[in-house]
């Protein structure tokens, strides 16, 4: 075998190689099951008229609390039971509209609903169980 041969096999194993690695990568990482966006009335009203399961997030990027409650919820979000969960993500200093149209009085608010059906509500938990069982309420 010539040595512009040994290097093509040697270069197509490696490359090989490194599909499978990423591949495996891909396959083995949970990916999230709940769309997330950012608040807007009409995407929420229109997610609650078509009696989808929603998460609404009343965030605060310097908030210990929110912080906290992140991994919870980003844990929970990888469920597929959750594959049609709509969060929605309410910037607390930046959208008060939006925090007054869901009620919210601070941020790490949630909010969970089934279409227009609010099913559960907490301000300031960072506890998994409850959060778990208020996102629960929407499915």
């Amino acid at each position: 075998m010539s040595y512009s041969t040994r290097v093509k096999l040697m270069i197509s194993r490696r490359h090989l190689i490194a599909t499978a690695a990423v591949l495996a990568f891909v396959a083995s990482s949970p990916a999230f099951a709940a769309e997330t966006k950012k608040f807007t009335a009409a995407e929420f009203e229109a997610a609650q008229k078509a009696g989808k399961s929603i998460l609404v997030e009343v965030h605060a990027s310097w908030c210990p609390t929110c912080k906290a409650q992140a991994p919870i919820l980003s844990e929970l979000m990888k469920d597929a039971k959750f594959n049609n969960l709509v969060v929605f993500m309410i910037d607390f200093d930046s959208q008060k509209d939006a925090v007054q149209k869901v009620g919210a009085r601070i941020q790490s608010t949630l909010v969970a609903y089934k279409g227009t059906k609010e099913t559960a509500r907490s301000a300031g938990d960072t506890r998994r169980d409850s959060i778990a069982a208020l996102v629960n309420s929407a499915i």
